[in-house]
C-alpha cells in the first residue's frame, strides 16, 4: 500500500475535526477557542495542498473530501459564531429574539454555493473569484471574538449590523470579484506586490490589534484585490 498517496488526505481530515471542534465550542460561547480551532483547520487546509502537490498525490477523492471539510470548517463553524453572538444580544426582545440567531445560517449557505461554484469553475485554477471561504471564516473568527462583547451595549444596532455585515461578507463568497491567491511560484517582489503587502501588515495588525487584526487584514486583503482589478 502505498502511504504517500493518503497524507494529503490525512491532513484534509484534521482540518475536517479541527472544524467540528470549532463549531461544538462556539456554541459553548467560548468564542476564543472557536477562532483558534478554526485558525487550526486553515493551516492544515493549506497544509493538505502543499503535501499533495509536493508529494504528487492528487485525486478526486482527495479534491472532494476537501471541499466537504472547508464546507464545515468554514462554512458551518463560522456561522455558529455568529449564530450564537445573535443569540446573545436577542435574548432581551422577547418571543421574536428567538427567530433572529437562525438568520446566521446565510453563512454556511453561501458558503455551500461558493465551493459547489469553485469545484465547477475552470476559471479558478490559479487566482479565485469571489472571497475563499477560509478568509471569509477566518474574518468571522477574528470579528466575531473581538466585536462579541459589544453584543449587550445595543442590542438592535448589534444585531442590524452584524446581519447586514454577514449577508455582504456572503455575497463576497459567490460574487465575480477576482481575488488574488496566497500561492507564489517564486520569492521574487514582482508579482508578489500584493501578497507580501498582505503579509507584512498582517503581522502588524495582529501585534497593534491582536486577534482583530486578522479580521483588518482579510478587510485588506478584499481592498487588494478590488484595487488590483480596478488598475
Amino acid at each position: 500500500m502505498n502511504i504517500r498517496k493518503h497524507i494529503p488526505n490525512s491532513i484534509t481530515c484534521l482540518s475536517l475535526i479541527s472544524g467540528c471542534i470549532a463549531t461544538v465550542v462556539a456554541l459553548q460561547g467560548n468564542l476564543l477557542w472557536a477562532a483558534i480551532w478554526i485558525i487550526i483547520a486553515a493551516v492544515f487546509d493549506f497544509l493538505d495542498g502543499f503535501a499533495a502537490r509536493l508529494l504528487k498525490a492528487y485525486s478526486p477523492m482527495g479534491k472532494e473530501l476537501d471541499s466537504l471539510s472547508d464546507m464545515v470548517s468554514f462554512g458551518v463553524a463560522p456561522g455558529m459564531i455568529v449564530f450564537w453572538m445573535l443569540s446573545q444580544a436577542s435574548l432581551p426582545l422577547g418571543e421574536i429574539g428567538r427567530y433572529i440567531p437562525y438568520l446566521a445560517f446565510v453563512i454556511p449557505t453561501f458558503s455551500g454555493l461558493r465551493l459547489a461554484k469553485f469545484n465547477i469553475d475552470e476559471r479558478q485554477t490559479t487566482s479565485f473569484i469571489g472571497m475563499p471561504v477560509p478568509a471569509h471564516a477566518l474574518f468571522w473568527a477574528s470579528a466575531g471574538y473581538s466585536l462579541a462583547p459589544l453584543s449587550q451595549a445595543n442590542n438592535v444596532l448589534f444585531i442590524v449590523v452584524t446581519l447586514v455585515v454577514a449577508l455582504a461578507t456572503s455575497l463576497l463568497l459567490v460574487s465575480e470579484i477576482p481575488m488574488f491567491s496566497l500561492k507564489i511560484k517564486s520569492v521574487g517582489w514582482k508579482g508578489n506586490e500584493r501578497r507580501y503587502i498582505l503579509v507584512v501588515c498582517a503581522v502588524l495588525f495582529v501585534a497593534f490589534f491582536g486577534m482583530l487584526g486578522i479580521a483588518g487584514t482579510i478587510l485588506l486583503y478584499i481592498l487588494l484585490s478590488i484595487f488590483n482589478k480596478r488598475h
